[in-house]
């Protein structure tokens, strides 16, 4: 009896894997010392702009790259989860055909039942050894069934994470979209409010810097920690700045990034009272006029620079001669300056961290 019963769960067993499936379809998816004489500061508030369009560059930014960092979280759970998946049917095609040849058999023959095969024995050694036959081969088919419907059940588990992996993939790449049209609507409201300056846009470099900087510590899970404005600040400007702040400028200079730096403003909006932010003055002494020749390469060159190691550094956006370069859109007119090299930003090099 108790034979009988295994033979009919393996055949259900059997059964119900064969309409599972062994493997499912595979889900769709849904990159010197600086002098210290400035010439001309930028002005007490600011980077040309309002309040409310940094606000929304910022809020824009930071959501972008937050998306992006769960995003990159959930692809390398995917990866780590198609691995395993990978295993599990390859395990689930061998236990499959293992308990089909087991259940074949029985079929095949028509297994004796426990107590004739005791019965057809000689002897009481033989009767001992049947016995203990029988009871092994049960234990075996047991076993059998119960790998299969255990690799089965984590085939169908792993699936699903899968699936939920990419359903949280569309979420974050719907909300780097929407991070980004916010950030590029914030600019073109600005445009329509301020025309842009006289000066000319094109200064803005695509080119790239051979150096690559430290990057600035994540937190486990690759989000970027918090900061508060907690260090020195190093340049004349004294005050505060955070560590990434500090990081990022220690970095350029260390690249060769050594010409005249202000970092922290007490007072004004933006990301500079809260040591965020730094002014990379193009000039050799300071904040001049607008910057041309050599001077212009290197605010190219520097621009160039945080952008190839914005995603090491924790770049939020950098503004150069009139344009912006965002972490989700990349360069972007910047008209909200007020006409002057400081306000247009091309007499320096604003950098904004996360």
């Amino acid at each position: 009896m108790q034979v009988r019963r295994t033979t009919a769960r393996l055949l259900t067993a059997v059964a119900a894997t064969l309409a599972l499936g062994v493997s499912s379809a595979p889900f769709a998816a849904p990159a010197a010392a600086a002098p210290t004489t400035r010439l001309a500061a930028p002005g007490d508030d600011d980077e040309g702009g309002t309040p409310a369009l940094r606000a929304q560059l910022d809020a824009a930014s930071k959501g972008w790259l937050d998306a992006k960092a769960a995003l990159d979280r959930s692809t390398k759970r995917q990866q780590e989860l198609d691995g395993q998946l990978k295993t599990i049917e390859a395990q689930l095609v061998v236990q499959t055909g293992t308990v089909g040849e087991i259940a074949g058999a029985a079929y095949r023959t028509g297994r004796l039942g426990p107590m004739s095969a005791l019965l057809n024995s000689n002897s009481p050694g033989g009767f001992m050894d049947r016995a203990a036959a029988l009871e092994t081969v049960a234990a075996r088919e047991d076993l059998e069934l119960r790998n299969l419907i255990e690799t089965r059940d984590q085939a169908t588990r792993t699936r699903t994470a899968v699936g939920q992996e990419i359903t949280e993939q569309r979420k974050q790449v719907a909300t780097m979209a929407k991070r980004k049209d916010q950030a590029e609507r914030a600019l073109e409201v600005a445009a329509a409010d301020k025309p842009a300056s006289t000066a000319r846009d094109s200064g803005s470099s695509d080119g790239t810097s051979s150096s690559d900087a430290r990057p600035s510590p994540r937190n486990s899970d690759g989000s970027w920690p918090s900061e508060s404005c907690s260090v020195n600040d190093p340049t004349p400007a004294n005050g505060c700045i955070t560590p990434r702040t500090l990081n990022a400028l220690q970095q350029a200079k260390a690249a060769g990034y050594t010409r005249y730096v202000s970092c922290f403003r007490p007072s004004g909006s933006g990301e500079h009272p809260k040591g965020r932010a730094c002014d990379f003055a193009a000039q050799k002494n300071g904040f001049g006029g607008v910057a041309s020749g050599g001077d212009r390469t290197y605010g190219n060159n520097l621009a160039a620079y945080f952008i190839r190691n914005a995603d090491r550094l924790g770049v939020l956006y950098v503004i150069w001669f009139n344009r912006i370069w965002l972490p989700s859109s990349g360069w972007r007119a910047y008209s909200g300056g007020n006409g002057d090299p400081s306000s247009n930003h091309t007499n320096h090099v604003h950098l904004s961290m996360y």
